[in-house]
């Protein structure tokens, strides 16, 4: 267990946060900021969750948080893919601005950015990462530990995140072997490349296999108990439900799949987002019997929409946006953010239009540390919407626009081809414009009446058009260099 004094300056500092607590008829210490859980799953549709109006998929865990919190229905990822949209979560800026704009993998967050966790570390917070980093490879600038985790496990790479039986994970940069899993991905695969479950113990030669998610989710709550006393941030990077879909065949989840007359794709994608389910209840429930859901806040969140071919019966991972992931499109954007903090967020739905770059100003605004947010970031605190702008002593701030771009990846030469296929999307209020390449027109879409986004209307609207066009071009600056480390041994990762 890491004990961690918070120091005096920081304690001052919570004092902001107490106080809102203290006004909205709670009594907690004015020297105890909350700990902090931020679970962010991988590749999951709002519709995959019943609380977002899904009938195929069972998440009863996830419904209960969000039927205990606040359920924001306009709420979007920083990127249409993984790293980026990382990228903007931790440095509260968008695509236009964050350091990391490639999904190759191994880009690396720069010496100078500053993240979230090294805000709250430096505010005493004990800090823990599990899961999919994706924003830096070993031995580069930005790996966790080096920007604000006491301690990371599980993936650096993103591209060795898809394997969910490696050889090994990492843990602070040091290698942790799995040694059931050797030869998984070396050979055939026996079951199926992503078909379905995975025999639990290998037929060949009689080792048990590890799924790496148990483990990585196993060290989640190991640092959640050992730092009960908190303050803590728990960021749970999960790599679930992302494809590929390589169920253990006994885990509980593809019970409630088995029999339906899907195909096995949907059947184990379904078992995969129930198996997330199931790990967030544990979870809450490991809060509850520490004594400590009154004081720890639990954001649950996607890192971008689900994949457009689930956005299709019987799933409709998306519906009723357009497309999924790796679009600019609502699918590819929109995603679950639910929020829960017992007796100071008040249950309810909220349409407060945010994304992924509000995380880092609103993390540091709860830990008490408002002053201590990075000048030129593109993220405003939602703390006011999360406790009412009453308790918060101000109105809510909105987004004069909300900006996203993506880019298309050289697999062959693993080379970012940003300026060359750049592809960008800005919201203002309920317009909507994408610019699908570089060059062409912008289409618009009125999202108060065409939340499917079925009608450009930008013939109608050049004003409307022309507006948005500039705030595209003011958005928007070069990356800087997008450098995907030297492959070894011809595999992507270290």
């Amino acid at each position: 267990m890491r004990m961690r004094r918070v120091p005096t300056v920081v304690a001052a500092a919570a004092l902001s946060v107490a106080a809102l607590v203290v006004a909205h008829g709670q009594g907690r210490s004015a020297a105890s900021p909350p700990n902090i859980v931020f679970i962010l799953a991988d590749d999951l549709g709002s519709a995959d969750i019943g609380a977002y109006g899904g009938r195929a998929v069972r998440t009863p865990n996830i419904d209960r948080l969000a039927a205990e919190g606040v359920r924001f229905t306009q709420a979007y990822a920083g990127s249409t893919v993984c790293a980026p949209s990382r990228s903007t979560l931790m440095t509260g800026t968008h695509m236009g601005h964050t350091p990391v704009r490639s999904n190759t993998g191994g880009v690396s967050l720069r010496p100078e950015d500053v993240t979230v966790a090294m805000l709250l570390d430096a505010a005493g917070y004990a800090t823990g990462g599990y899961g999919k980093w994706g924003l830096a490879e070993v031995g580069q600038p930005g790996v966790p530990e080096k920007k604000g985790f006491d301690e990371f496990f599980g993936y650096y790479h993103q591209i060795h995140a898809h394997e969910f039986y490696p050889a090994f994970l990492y843990r602070n940069s040091q290698r942790v072997d799995l040694p059931g899993n050797r030869g998984f991905y070396d050979g055939p695969y026996g079951e199926g490349r992503g078909a379905g479950p995975i025999a639990a113990v290998d037929p060949a030669t009689g080792a048990r296999r590890e799924f790496s998610h148990y483990r990585i989710v196993e060290a989640m709550k190991t640092f959640i108990r050992n730092n009960r006393d908190g303050p803590f941030f728990a960021y749970g990077a999960w790599t679930p439900p992302h494809s590929r879909w390589e169920l253990p065949e006994d885990d509980p989840a593809w019970a409630l799949y088995e029999d339906e007359p899907w195909p096995l794709a949907a059947k184990t994608a379904a078992a995969f987002t129930s198996m997330v389910d199931r790990h967030v209840g544990e979870v809450m429930a490991l809060l509850r019997e520490l004594g400590i859901d009154d004081r720890t806040v639990v954001f649950f969140a996607s890192d971008n929409g689900g994949l457009t071919a689930l956005n299709a019966a019987p799933l409709w991972s998306n519906r009723p946006l357009r497309a999924g992931k790796t679009t600019l499109y609502e699918g590819g954007l929109r995603v679950p953010f639910v929020a829960r903090w017992p007796g100071t967020i008040p249950a309810r739905e909220s349409d407060h239009v945010t994304y992924f770059p509000d995380v880092l100003p609103t993390l540091a605004e709860l830990a008490g540390i408002r002053d201590r947010v990075p000048a030129g970031i593109d993220g405003i605190s939602m703390v006011p919407e999360l406790i009412g702008a009453g308790a918060a002593g101000r109105a809510q701030r909105a987004h004069e626009y909300l900006y996203w771009e993506d880019a298309d990846v050289d697999w062959n030469a693993v080379r970012y081809r940003g300026e060359e296929t750049l592809r960008q999307a800005v919201r203002a209020g309920d317009w909507k414009a994408i610019r699908p390449r570089p060059g062409a027109p912008l289409e618009l879409y009125d999202l108060k009446i065409d939340i499917g986004e079925a009608r450009d209307v930008a013939a109608s609207h050049p004003d409307v058009v022309a507006r948005l066009a500039r705030m595209m071009a003011d958005a928007h600056t070069p990356p800087p260099p997008q450098v995907e480390p030297e492959r070894v041994g011809g595999r992507s990762y270290r």
